[in-house]
């Protein structure tokens, strides 16, 4: 008898927090390392990696949490790797606070992390690392939808935003090298894609080319084989009604409109140094409204330094009256290095709080009149695979939604009235039948 002489594969966990820009450079970090075998146990995994956001108060803590815990059940022989955002952003405080850490490293060597690890040495390379085409990237969570990152850093000067303190000023990459990735993934069976940097709409601005999403739109319509695609976190300022027009006469890009306002009121805007004014806004919005079969998208921030009882108000009744179809609200949190942490107009954390609460049962309202017009309504859905839900239930989501974002749809039949089989990835015609607490329940039509 023989006995095998080759030697396990290590183990590998990944534990990935913060936005989807994250998503892609945690996906580069696993395609440098694509020799360790990919595990859910944290406790006897070889590597752990954690891929820190560093964006507010909540998201920081929960990086702390994360990695703690994770120190305190992992082997002994395990190396410990925490990467991102909040790693780079206090890199110095870090490495001397938390001596459980074997590996720091930021937002720079996410293309190095086999050498770092094999190394067990920690490094933070000055310039931000940006995805290439030349990156193999091992994507996570579909088998038929990618992320696709179109630049980093940001020139924008919000008020209660420090990250170009530690991503640095706008950097785009290539139309060419985006068009490379693209045809890649699309050549790996990816049909569906979601453009994602810090300013979208900037894209492309620091080559002074000002119209680089339309020209992106463009070249990506080329490419044979992609089904849907959108685009993620548009700024107002850059956002032009062009644009919108571009993105809505596309037959690949879906009408999906996500743009952060943050607030609405002159004042408000013009503290947060948003750089458009409520007039202009407003011909923003209602145009991206009127395109057929609009999806909006939105952010704001309840209690910024100077937010008056009335400011907050308009607000509300603004957010009330548009109707998204979701938003979401963040709670001000102060950022050291932003100008609004030097504001000496700071709301108590008592009425900040409350005004989220409040602002966040609009916001739940809204969202529910947005599904409830889906009932009775036929359209096209990308069909995960099962639900989490029930065996017999598949999950899926509209076309048009952001995956992980915008919702899920339960299908009550895994089979077609002919008898074949409903097949994962693809897309259906289904009709919306009701609406179950916030999850709309389809049939597949064809």
């Amino acid at each position: 008898m023989k006995f095998s002489t080759n030697k396990p594969k290590k183990t590998l966990h990944m534990v990935r927090l913060g936005c989807k820009k994250n998503l892609v450079d945690s996906e580069v970090m696993l395609g440098k390392l694509s020799d360790y075998e990919l595990t859910d146990d944290a406790q006897n995994a070889d590597v752990i990696i954690v891929n820190t956001c560093g964006f507010i108060d909540s998201a920081k803590q929960e990086s702390i949490n994360t990695i703690l815990n994770l120190h305190e059940d992992r082997k002994e022989e395990s190396v410990l790797v925490m990467a991102g955002c909040l790693s780079e952003r206090y890199k110095e405080e870090l490495q001397s606070e938390l001596p459980e850490i074997d590996v720091f490293t930021g937002v720079g060597d996410y293309d190095k992390i086999d050498q770092l690890v094999n190394e067990k040495r920690s490094n933070f390379t000055n310039e931000v690392f940006l995805a290439s085409d030349n990156n193999e990237r091992i994507i996570t969570g579909s088998s038929y939808h990618a992320y696709v990152k179109l630049s980093e850093g940001c020139n924008q000067a919000c008020s209660f935003c420090a990250i170009p303190s530690f991503k640095g000023k706008l950097h785009s990459r290539t139309l060419e090298s985006l068009v490379k990735e693209v045809k890649s993934l699309v050549s790996k069976g990816y049909v569906d894609f979601s453009f994602v940097s810090q300013d979208s709409s900037s894209f492309l601005r620091d080559q002074d080319i000002k119209n680089g999403l339309e020209l992106l739109i463009e070249e990506v319509e080329k490419i044979d084989g992609i089904k849907t695609a959108r685009i993620l976190y548009l700024y107002p300022s850059t956002t032009t009604l062009s644009l919108i027009d571009k993105i809505a006469d596309s037959k690949v890009f879906v009408n999906y409109f996500d743009m952060p306002l943050q607030h609405i009121t002159p004042s408000m805007l013009k503290t947060m140094k948003r750089g458009k004014g409520v007039e202009q806004l407003n011909e923003l919005m209602n145009h991206m409204k009127s395109k057929p079969n609009s999806f909006i998208r939105t952010t704001f921030i309840a209690g910024h330094p100077g937010e008056t009882v009335e400011d907050f108000e308009t607000l509300c009744d603004y957010v009330e009256n548009f109707k998204f179809d979701r938003a979401n609200v963040f709670s001000y949190s102060t950022e050291e290095g932003t100008t609004a942490a030097l504001s000496k107009d700071m709301v108590e954390q008592e009425i900040i709080d409350e005004r989220a609460e409040i602002l966040g049962e609009i916001i739940a309202q809204t969202t529910q009149e947005s599904l409830e017009a889906e009932v009775g309504q036929i359209f096209d859905v990308y069909v995960d695979g099962e639900s989490d839900e029930h065996e017999y239930l598949l999950s899926a989501r509209k076309t048009i939604w952001a995956p992980n974002i915008d919702g899920e749809i339960y299908i009550n039949d895994n089979e077609l009235e002919n008898g074949e089989q409903i097949k994962f990835g693809q897309i259906y015609t289904v009709k919306v039948t009701e609406l179950v607490g916030d999850k709309l329940l389809a049939t597949v039509i064809k």
